[in-house]
């Protein structure tokens, strides 16, 4: 039988070189970062997996549109252009640009969250919560409990728990809801996929007690993927008709434009009621621009637009998602403890399972990038006790269940041998990983610490006598 082999969808026409580093250089330089891979320079970096977000390469066709830039301070022709595309792939009827999603966020916050109201949504993510408590808001996680079990195979991991969401309503009312915050995929679960059907049951609840549902939609695209690929009834189905029934399903989207949309910068905030979208024009002008740039240069408003259709073709997300397998897959050959099912966006490693010798409060997830560093130049993201922060009530930290490592793939960037060089360095890291030492903080930052933390290794001693 002929073998089928498998290509990216596309020829490299232009290259950055890398800079690979020795062993004992990287060893100085992440103790110099405070441990911290957001602090190493990319200079430093030989593969960077610390985020998929605006990282992208994007297309001739993207850059060609940058050419086409319209910088008029009031009215560009490519805030047009963005508006239409976001009608026409999306469905939403009102666009307000952002620098960048977290801008939305902000936005959609302060809008929609009174003081002691509730968000619940399929699991926190770090930005999004932030902005959801400093407008005075509670996160309230209505996520299905397979999301908690890095173990679990269930296709879903980003559905939401409808008998957790009742309770929610119940007790609460539904009048102290600000909105369901729904996001697909769900990051901080794996890149966990929500299930039309269970969106359409929860379109119908929150319907019933008035509550809007607002929709992070980062990475839509690839969520619609898998419901392509593993949701009954939905085989024939393309990737753009399943994006638009999902964003159907929502009243409200927040979107970083540097996931699914391929650009280095730029995100919005999508509307469908009108009231909420003066109002909105009205904020943005105060935190971010005019409501027809929003933060935004004209060239940055076209190279999204133009990144929105190619995000929807059949091509590029399936390339995207097995790339994303094919490096899951390698390393779950070797043995390697990784959050099943494999997610879209990254792997993710499970550093509980990686690091039995290390408790949460020595930051496993922490420490793991560090040592992922150290072996081979790769640098990845934790996403674990460190990320989740402190409760705001009692000062104690999050103790989230799952413990991961991410590690996110730019999209058209590395080739499936750099998939190879990074598996080899994780199975290198697991075969040394008990010699790898927990952490503790000596800087801690007051929000989203994760970013700028720096931190010391513990000695082995106190590695035992913290477990």
């Amino acid at each position: 039988m002929k073998k089928s082999h498998w290509a990216e969808p596309y020829k490299i026409k232009m290259v950055e070189p890398l800079r690979k580093t020795s062993r004992e250089e990287r060893k100085k330089l992440i103790e110099d970062a405070g441990y911290n891979t957001f602090q190493l320079k990319s200079e430093d970096v030989y593969i960077d997996l610390l985020t998929d977000s605006g990282t992208s390469a994007m297309s001739d066709r993207q850059w060609a549109g940058m050419m086409m830039g319209d910088e008029a301070y009031s009215g560009s022709r490519n805030f047009y252009h963005l508006e239409g595309v976001v009608q026409e792939y999306y469905g939403y009827k009102y666009v307000v640009p952002t620098h960048q999603g977290r801008g939305a966020e902000h936005l959609i916050s302060r809008l929609l969250i009174r003081p002691g109201m509730y968000v619940p949504g399929n699991m926190y993510f770090t930005t999004t919560r932030l902005h959801q408590e400093l407008a005075g808001g509670n996160f309230i996680d209505v996520i299905t409990d397979e999301a908690h079990d890095p173990d679990s195979g269930f296709p879903f991991k980003g559905n939401i728990d409808l008998q957790k969401l009742e309770a929610i309503i119940r007790e609460t009312g539904a009048a102290n809801i600000a909105y369901l915050s729904l996001a697909t995929t769900v990051n901080m679960a794996g890149g966990q996929p929500i299930s039309l059907e269970n969106m359409k049951q929860v379109r119908k609840l929150t319907q019933q007690h008035g509550i809007r549902i607002i929709h992070d939609m980062a990475r839509v695209a690839e969520n619609a993927f898998m419901i392509q690929q593993h949701e009954p009834g939905y085989a024939d189905r393309t990737v753009a008709s399943i994006v638009k029934e999902i964003c159907s399903l929502t009243d409200g989207a927040v979107m970083s434009g540097k996931k699914d949309a391929l650009v280095n910068i730029g995100g919005f905030l999508a509307l469908n009621d009108e009231g909420l979208y003066e109002e909105a024009k009205n904020l943005v002008i105060v935190y971010e621009g005019m409501h027809t740039y929003g933060g935004l240069a004209g060239r940055d408003m076209e190279a999204m637009a133009i990144g929105i259709t190619e995000s929807v073709g059949e091509a590029h997300i399936a390339a995207r998602v097995y790339q994303v397998h094919y490096l899951g897959n390698l390393l779950k050959e070797a043995g390697i403890p990784v959050l099943n099912p494999i997610g879209t966006h990254g792997v993710f490693l499970n550093a509980r399972s990686f690091l039995p010798h290390l408790p949460q409060t020595s930051f496993p997830a922490q420490a793991l990038t560090v040592a992922l560093y150290e072996a081979g130049g790769v640098r990845t993201v934790e996403r674990g006790i460190v990320s989740a922060g402190r409760n705001k009530e009692t000062g104690d930290h999050h103790y989230p269940s799952l413990e991961l490592v991410r590690l996110a793939i730019p999209r058209r960037v590395y080739t499936l041998s750099h998939m190879d060089v990074v598996a080899d360095a994780i199975i290198e890291a697991y075969e040394n990983r008990f010699s790898i030492p927990g952490l503790e903080f000596t800087l801690e930052p007051k929000y989203l610490r994760f970013f700028q933390a720096r931190f010391k290794q513990l000695a082995p001693a106190q590695t035992l006598a913290a477990h």
